[in-house]
């Protein structure tokens, strides 16, 4: 334990980041998982499911939970796996 009272705080507020990052990081799996199976799916709440999924890999991008590329790599591959599907029917 640290003896420091800034670095005690740093502790407490550090620790608050990593159950936010987490609950963030595991709703960014959710909303990737379902927009995938939408996709293989090839159902009607496709569209819905991609522009919520894109639209939390972007505020947690702009958060600092996610680095902006991989945030930016896993839109894009998304998008590549939704246009290869549409292509396909």
């Amino acid at each position: 334990m640290a003896n420091i009272k800034s670095q005690k705080k740093r502790i407490l507020t550090n620790e608050k980041r990593r159950v936010r990052n987490l609950a963030v990081r595991s709703e960014l799996k959710t909303r990737v998982k379902s927009a995938r199976s939408a996709i293989a799916a090839n159902s009607e709440e496709t569209t819905a499911a991609l522009v919520l999924a894109q639209k939390r890999l972007a505020k947690a991008a702009s958060h600092g939970t996610l680095h902006k590329r991989t945030a930016a790599r896993r839109t894009s591959r998304l998008m590549k796996a939704a246009n290869k599907a549409t292509a396909a029917s």
